[in-house]
């Protein structure tokens, strides 16, 4: 089973999560740790370009094997990695069409804005609902430990804004089904 750490020996920034989604996190966290360590690679088709190897797939020689990480079959990340690209890829848990529904709209929300996330991709891979492309010029300019807090932040931050939106939708509704409904009352 999972490690279950005291309180008082836990690292003070690291909020207490859920026991389920600590060990998921914690898996994504450490295999992102070990593949964002990219290099600059130029392009073997190309000439004078250095282009993300991991969204062209111009030489297989220099392409990892794609990892998936699962909580469930309705929530998993997908890590694709190269010589000088990762693409990680979420897909966000949903239990019912409200969720569903939600969800696409979050990440056409998020991804409308992907230039001030510098590392999102405005289009997610097929069959997940958000992606990230981190290239060695982003790591050259930015603190990988940073990136990987943000991801695992975004993960568990996407998660608790649906359920709220959630909350929220169904509480205007049940507003506006009492204020039609009051209207039959008199």
């Amino acid at each position: 089973g999972p490690l279950h750490v005291p309180c008082a020996a836990r690292p003070a920034r690291a909020p207490v999560m859920a026991h389920t989604l600590a060990p998921y996190l914690d898996a994504i966290r450490s295999t992102l740790q070990a593949s964002l360590c990219l290099q600059s690679y130029p392009s073997q088709v190309v000439e004078r370009q250095s282009r993300p190897e991991i969204e062209f797939q111009d030489t297989p020689a220099v392409l990892l094997r794609p990892l998936i990480i699962a909580r469930d079959e309705n929530e998993r990340c997908l890590i694709e990695s190269s010589i000088n690209s990762v693409r990680i890829s979420i897909k966000v848990r949903q239990s019912d069409d409200t969720e569903r529904m939600l969800c696409r709209k979050y990440a056409r929300f998020i991804t409308q804005r992907a230039e001030q996330f510098v590392i999102l991709r405005r289009k997610p891979v097929e069959g997940f609902d958000i992606s990230f492309l981190i290239t060695n010029t982003h790591l050259e300019e930015m603190i990988k430990d940073k990136i990987i807090d943000f991801i695992i932040d975004f993960m568990k931050d996407v998660d608790k804004e649906i359920k709220d939106l959630k909350i929220a939708l169904n509480t205007r509704l049940r507003a506006a089904a009492t204020a039609y409904m009051s209207q039959f009352a008199k």
